[in-house]
């Protein structure tokens, strides 16, 4: 079992963490939710020596997938991600850059991802599963052997993913918070999309709105 490197480096003034995955074996990373900031997601590859092999993107929002076409020019990596439901936000990215106030670019995925699919680097696997609510296409990643995923903005430490944007909806991110990643192990640790990090267990007791579903 590989063992994976992870550095999270924040990005546009919605301080989104864009994180870098390197398989310890092989040297192979995947840079995930390259909002913008390329220069300093650049730098940080740099810094960790690593051979970036894929970007992944866990759903359509500027400040998730902004500068993915730039990173992707830049280092000749494909993008996979995320399910083709969010494909109209994806379509905008520049027209929304004006209203967030940093620059973005549209861009289309070399690959769309969808429940049950996989995606990889080097000998590092990640489980894909589809997670509407959010955006109607986000998706989460999960490796299993480590016991570490990324939810994008599905779930936070304290919190949800917002509903009042366009796709949004609270009960399907609701279903889908606890079909599928309430349903992994208590010990399971998130790396959300802002903020810090937290684990499955502790979201179940002390999630404010986790508490109110209940």
């Amino acid at each position: 079992m590989s063992q994976v490197k992870v550095a999270v480096v924040p990005v546009t003034p919605f301080q989104q963490n864009c994180t870098i995955l390197i398989c310890e074996t092989t040297g192979k990373a995947a840079v995930v939710d390259p909002g913008g900031d390329v220069p300093l997601i650049l730098r940080a590859i740099e810094q960790t020596g690593a051979q970036v092999e894929k970007i992944l993107l866990t759903h359509g929002h500027a400040d998730h997938a902004g500068g993915a076409a730039e990173l992707r020019e830049t280092l000749g990596a494909p993008i996979e991600g995320p399910h083709l439901a969010d494909k109209f936000l994806l379509d905008r990215l520049e027209e929304a850059s004006k209203m967030f106030g940093f620059a973005c670019r549209n861009v289309t995925p070399d690959r769309w991802l969808d429940e049950g699919d996989q995606a990889t680097f080097g000998e590092a696997r990640l489980d894909v599963r589809h997670c509407p609510g959010h955006t109607p296409g986000s998706v989460v990643f999960i490796n299993q052997p480590l016991q570490f995923c990324l939810v994008g903005d599905v779930l936070f430490e304290g919190s949800i993913g917002r509903t009042d944007l366009p796709g949004g909806d609270f009960s399907t991110l609701m279903n889908s918070i606890r079909g599928k990643l309430l349903t992994l192990p208590d010990e399971m640790t998130f790396i959300s999309g802002h903020g810090p990090m937290s684990t499955i267990g502790a979201e179940k007791k002390h999630n404010p709105f986790l508490q109110r579903q209940a």
